[in-house]
């Protein structure tokens, strides 16, 4: 039977789709089977024939709409539906009634089948397509792509969901992406990145990237592991690596704060996708951090001791109990988690602002996650937004519109990807494009002035991410002539500023990005930040002394008492920091942990980075004979210092301690070497215990 079962299933998936509806009168009439959240309407914004298969999205600063399609899917690209290429197509709404009556091809080519990432800046077009990601040039402004360039290639994952995907602008100036576990490595073109327009790439020298803490980007456990997010400059320069060891994450966001957000897919079957808030230079925790073995093992381990309910699985699936490991923010049990943003406007519902919002084309739902902050970290819980009983309803990317709506890419399949497709007749691919809005607002898109500081200052306040790259680039080349203008902003003096409760602070964040790169007065406003009343304002300030190369020790010292979540960034503030000040410091913010606080705890993990044992002594120095209390064994645990094996062999040996926490002590022991490790352990084996 098992032979049969793909043969039945696509003989239902043909039967499926000869009886469904095509065009934009059967997406209509499918549009009645959504449902959305209070007092919002879901309208259909585009359908087939104008696209088809949408991979990924974005909306543009005029509120045009840009799909990457995905006609020639994985086994339909040998011998492909489309011969000429998958296309990135345009949709307009020219006559204001909220639907795309325009469509134009930007391009298409089979270099770009379906390609998993786009990501508009102005007349550029980054486009993620393993092994390759593009840059794409409209040099005269007719909609038509006139120069191709490769910006980062040798990535694996050709044709694999877990390859490459898309990147966004940060509030930072900075380019952000992420690649599943797939993509494995990625290197830079060594000559020019420019290449003829169309046709297969041409073989090019190129070198593997290797990231500003000096690790070559590869998935070799040296020290990555699977997939990573990363951070760099426009131009590919200045690369970070700012997490790994995720199984496919498929997009990341980053708020005007500097946070960033993902969602990442377990291993089929196992109710384990999880959001994550991205703690900087983080291990995520699939594979196991020692010996790159899969979740299954532990799990078989722990149920040879006591069975386990499954819905405990997901802490083995992620290895949430090993020292070194960055907890999930949110658990969502099972799916085909896709596109995900930063949403930063207020016309959704206001108390979502600013919160993530994320695309499972598994159970069919667009969901916000509502964050607060909960000590170093963070909690969330669940709001759906846009959900249908429509088994063909696949949300796969969504985006925010000028105007602050939200568009939903649906790839209108009866499966999820996946390497698979049952919509897999050329004539009749099937896609489709919604807006969701509040009842009856009219979709509307504010012209963008970049002529005037004033028009930049409009546009920086935009809810859509291609708006705010435009009017940031601007103000930050004309520097100090912006800053009276900007000003306005971070005092919210600025017209419209003081609007709504929160937008004070998210404008004021984006507004010190910009003023704290103006050559001369850096300080000044980094400093004006780290005293402001807003935690999140101060945080932002020490992240982008940080991204300017400031030094952080006199910030840390100012921040060393603050809240939770200020300690957890000075702590990653020290990672690789050199400054003989630097262990005191650590220790100082050590002494702080409550005990009960993992994501505090990884952060000043993160901190130690190649400084443990300074770190470490540092703040053994301080605490003396008084380092065995509930927080104290934590920072032991966490530690991987000569010192530390002595310690957890205390703790293994001590009848006092629980048999539960001996096991978690003995783990640590496995993430440190040396003779003072064996010490330890034949200690241990001679206890009598």
């Amino acid at each position: 039977m098992k032979s049969l079962l793909p043969l039945l299933l696509a003989t239902s998936c043909i039967l499926v789709a000869a009886d469904r509806g095509f065009g934009p009168e059967a997406a209509r009439e499918e549009l009645k089977k959504l449902q959305v959240a209070d007092k919002l309407e879901v309208t259909l914004f585009a359908s087939e024939p104008m696209l088809v298969n949408p991979c990924d999205m974005d909306i543009d600063a005029r509120g045009r709409v840009w799909i990457t399609e995905g006609a020639n899917y994985r086994k339909w690209s040998n011998p492909p539906l489309r011969p000429e290429g998958d296309r990135i197509v345009i949709l307009e709404d020219t006559n204001g009634d909220g639907a795309a009556d325009k469509s134009k091809t930007f391009y298409q080519d089979p270099s770009i089948n379906s390609a998993l990432g786009i990501c508009i800046l102005g007349n550029r077009v980054i486009v993620s397509c393993s092994p390759h990601v593009f840059v794409f040039t409209d040099s005269d402004g007719d909609d038509k792509a006139d120069k191709r360039e490769v910006l980062f290639t040798g990535i694996r994952g050709a044709q694999h969901d877990h390859g490459v995907h898309a990147f966004v602008f940060g509030p930072d100036g900075k380019l952000y992406f992420n690649m599943g576990n797939d993509g494995r490595q990625i290197e830079r073109p060594v000559s020019s990145p420019e290449i003829p327009l169309h046709g297969p790439v041409p073989k090019m020298e190129s070198k593997p990237v290797v990231d500003v803490a000096g690790n070559t980007v590869t998935a070799n456990g040296k020290p990555y592991r699977q997939g990573m997010v990363f951070r760099c400059n426009l131009d590919g320069s200045e690369f970070e690596t700012l997490g790994h060891n995720f199984r496919n994450n498929y997009e990341v966001c980053v708020d005007s704060f500097g946070t960033l957000w993902q969602s990442d897919n377990d291993d089929d079957g196992n109710f384990g996708v999880r959001i994550n808030y991205v703690m900087e230079f983080g291990n995520f925790g699939y594979q196991d951090e020692l010996t790159g073995a899969g979740w299954g093992e532990a799990w078989k381990k722990a149920n040879a001791k006591a069975k386990l309910p499954d819905d405990q699985k997901w802490r083995f699936h992620w290895h949430q109990d090993d020292p070194g490991v960055v907890p999930n923010l949110l658990n969502t049990g099972a799916g085909s988690p896709c596109g995900i943003l930063a949403y930063e406007g207020d016309l959704i519902v206001k108390s979502y602002w600013p919160t993530p919002i994320h695309c499972d084309a598994g159970p069919r739902v667009v969901r916000a996650y509502p964050v607060q902050p909960k000590g170093a970290g963070y909690e969330a819980k669940i709001v759906n937004i846009l959900s249908s009983s429509d088994s063909w309803f696949r949300p796969s990317d969504a985006c925010v519109a000028p105007d602050g709506s939200l568009f939903v890419a649906d790839w209108n399949d009866p499966g999820v990807g996946g390497h698979n497709m049952g919509d897999n007749k050329a004539e009749s691919l099937r896609g489709r494009v919604y807006r969701v809005a509040p009842k009856g607002h009219k979709y509307l898109v504010p012209k963008v002035d970049l002529t005037s500081a004033a028009g930049c200052a409009k546009a920086l306040q935009s809810p859509n991410l291609a708006a705010r790259y435009l009017a940031w680039t601007e103000l930050h080349k004309v520097q100090d002539k912006a800053e009276e203008r900007l000003r306005s902003l971070w005092t919210g003096s600025e017209p419209g500023v003081e609007s709504f409760p929160n937008t004070a602070s998210i404008i004021q964040a984006r507004a010190l990005h910009l003023l704290a790169r103006i050559k001369g007065k850096e300080r000044s406003y980094i400093q004006a930040a780290a005293k402001h009343k807003d935690p999140d304002i101060r945080l932002a300030a020490l992240r982008i002394a940080r991204s300017l190369n400031m030094d952080v020790i006199p910030l840390v010292k100012q921040l060393a008492n603050d809240f939770p979540a200020i300690r957890r960034e000075c702590s990653i503030a020290l990672r690789h920091n050199s400054s003989p000040e630097a262990p005191k410091l650590w220790a100082q913010l050590a002494k702080q942990h409550d005990g009960n606080d993992r994501w505090y705890l990884e952060a000043l993990g993160i901190g130690m980075d190649r400084q443990e044992e300074k770190f470490f002594q540092a703040w053994l120095t301080e605490v003396g004979d008084q380092w065995n209390t509930p927080a104290g064994r934590e920072i032991v645990w966490r530690s991987r210092t000569s010192k530390t094996p002595a310690l957890l062999a205390k703790l293994v040996t001590d009848k006092n301690v629980p048999e539960a926490d001996k096991a978690r002590f003995l783990r640590a022991l496995d993430f440190i070497k040396g003779p003072e490790k064996e010490a330890a352990l034949v200690e241990i084996a001679t206890s009598g215990l």
